[in-house]
């Protein structure tokens, strides 16, 4: 495989270097955020290998920033930060596995040879459908029926997380989370007026309700009546 390796530590660097060349690998090594996320995005990657605390361009901005450019090149983070949080948020922007220094070299071969037996993945979704519902995600722009609709970038975001979960149910908690980056309970009505905002542009005006409440739970969008 042709992997992409993002480190700035010279001696970690140079070691997994020489262990993935003497595997059969082809690795590309750079130092920066900035080189790195130009590499990745121009260049035909099987695996991308980032160090999260890197000069430029920490990798978590990088891998988010590779997402959004829609390259779906697995990413595994390398990183001394540990704690749970931390890799629910690499996980979050778009990494696809978690390796905490120090790490055993054969463990990061074989995370990094799973990466590289995975399918490819299905090219990411510009343009979500619920029923009569359209959301474009490069125009940002949301119509229902033909008509547009105007929503505030809070009231866009939250209903790009209840498409992005139809017919699931999407806790307080979970869109607290993903729309607010509050990973703490607030105490406050917030998700509750958002939601009352978003009835009122997206149900309100048209005959079948589509934001659905369940009842001490969250709220679940989808064009069949609440259970």
């Amino acid at each position: 495989m042709r992997l992409l390796l993002v480190e700035d530590d010279h001696r970690t660097a140079d070691y997994i270097v020489r262990g993935l060349t003497e595997a059969g690998h082809v690795c590309d090594l750079l130092r920066n955020g900035h080189d790195a996320l130009f590499a990745a995005t121009s260049g035909n990657y099987d695996v991308i290998v980032a160090d999260r605390m890197i000069p430029g361009l920490d990798g978590l901005s990088l891998v988010k920033a590779v997402r959004a450019a829609g390259v779906r090149t697995p990413a595994i983070f390398l990183t001394s930060i540990g704690g749970i949080d931390d890799r629910v948020e690499g996980l979050e922007a778009g990494g696809d596995d978690y390796l905490v220094k120090p790490f055993a070299f054969s463990e990061l071969l074989a995370r990094i040879n799973a990466l590289g037996r995975r399918p490819a993945a299905q090219e990411q979704k510009t343009v979500l459908r619920v029923a009569d519902l359209e959301m474009d995600l490069i125009m940002r722009r949301v119509v229902r029926q033909g008509q547009p609709i105007d929503l505030q970038p809070r009231e866009f975001s939250l209903l790009e997380v209840l498409m992005r979960g139809e017919g699931r149910v999407i806790t307080r908690t979970m869109l607290l989370e993903r729309v607010w980056d509050f990973h703490f309970d607030p105490r406050t009505s917030v998700v509750e007026t958002h939601i009352s905002r978003l009835r009122a542009k997206i149900d309100k005006p048209f005959e079948t309700p589509l934001i659905h409440t369940v009842r001490n739970t969250g709220y679940s969008l989808h064009a069949s009546p609440s259970p």
